[in-house]
């Protein structure tokens, strides 16, 4: 078994919309920015990763960058199979052999994932090199990842806030027993930052710019026990055109994030509302888990806990919770028999 076992390496990826996570032996080897940089005039792809992310809104006509997956879903299967592959290429036990080993991986998805979608993923991850794939939801392996025994007959409830996508569901028995997906999730927060600071301070910045504030001062609530200190901000003046900067302060960030994060609430309602009976007293007495850099968002546990009336927990380094769920659940593949083949 052991010598089959140097020619099948089993490999889990979290492939996310901002950041892809992938496990090797126990151990995250790659987490990096997903995305790509591509030559224009011979559509090769010249980097990916951090590499590419130092390059995202600072290329010349003759370089692009993109972000293969969109909404947590791929969008651009070429660069996203290319991403993949290089990224499996950089992992250190992988790297220097003789004979490419048999790769078995377990790939997590949006839970409100459609077949062709799940094909796509399947397809990339073929073609990236492997041979058996199995497929996993993010809420899923976020629990796995947090510590809940999802197989027993008891209710959980997790929200995991991604780049793309926050999935909402109800966890009970080793399956999803409602489930609410929707596109406001930390790219979101982004673009709503960079909007705040074009009206109200005519100051145009880019989204590297925008996530750094996002990073530096976000926040979900105006009133904080420990705020951060006023930022630093620097763009384009809208007005005259020359470079500027302006101070801003957590509050004001409160404000631009004020809708999305009331869309979010509202998508939590809704997913409790279809909850059955016995299961919304399970989570009454356990509460709601966040995963995912969304739920980093400072004051966003509060605010859900105010919205719902219920003790909200935010996961220990929940940026790895997805992927340290989709490893947990590649080691016992016996186990967790809801993997998707």
């Amino acid at each position: 078994m052991g010598f089959l076992d140097f020619f099948t390496q089993d490999i889990a990826i979290d492939l996310g919309t901002a950041n892809t996570l992938i496990i090797h032996n126990d151990k995250v080897v790659v987490d990096a920015p997903s995305i790509v940089a591509i030559d224009r005039s011979t559509n090769r792809i010249i980097a990916v990763g951090h590499e590419a992310r130092q390059m995202h809104g600072k290329t010349h006509e003759n370089i692009k960058t993109i972000r293969p997956l969109k909404d947590g879903v791929i969008a651009d299967f070429n660069a996203s199979e290319y991403m993949i592959r290089e990224f499996i290429k950089n992992i250190p036990g992988l790297k220097n052999r003789w004979l490419a080993p048999s790769l078995r991986m377990v790939i997590c998805i949006p839970s409100g994932i459609t077949e062709v979608e799940k094909r796509a993923v399947r397809d990339s991850a073929e073609h990236a090199g492997a041979k058996e794939v199995y497929l996993i939801h993010e809420p899923m392996a976020a629990a796995i990842g947090i510590g809940v025994d999802v197989q027993e007959p008891k209710g959980n409830m997790i929200i995991d806030i991604g780049g793309g996508t926050t999935e909402i569901a109800v966890l009970a028995l080793g399956g999803i027993v409602c489930d609410k997906s929707i596109k406001v999730a930390g790219d979101v927060f982004t673009n709503d930052i960079a909007f705040y600071m074009r009206n109200h301070h005519n100051l145009f910045i880019g989204e590297r710019t925008a996530e750094q504030i996002k990073i530096e001062i976000g926040s979900a609530l105006d009133e904080l026990e420990n705020p951060p200190e006023d930022y630093a901000v620097q763009g384009r003046d809208l007005l005259t055109g020359k470079p500027k900067q302006v101070i801003v302060t957590y509050k004001e960030i409160a404000k631009a994030l004020d809708k999305s994060i009331t869309r979010v609430e509202d998508a939590i309602m809704e997913a409790l509302s279809m909850t059955p009976p016995e299961l919304a007293a399970d989570i009454y007495n356990s509460g709601i888990y966040l995963a995912g850099g969304g739920s980093m968002l400072r004051g966003l546990d509060q605010r859900i806990s105010t919205k719902t009336e219920l003790p909200v927990y935010v996961a220990e380094d929940p940026l790895r919770a997805v992927v340290r769920g989709t490893g947990i659940a590649l080691k016992n593949l016996e186990k967790f028999n809801f993997l998707m083949r």
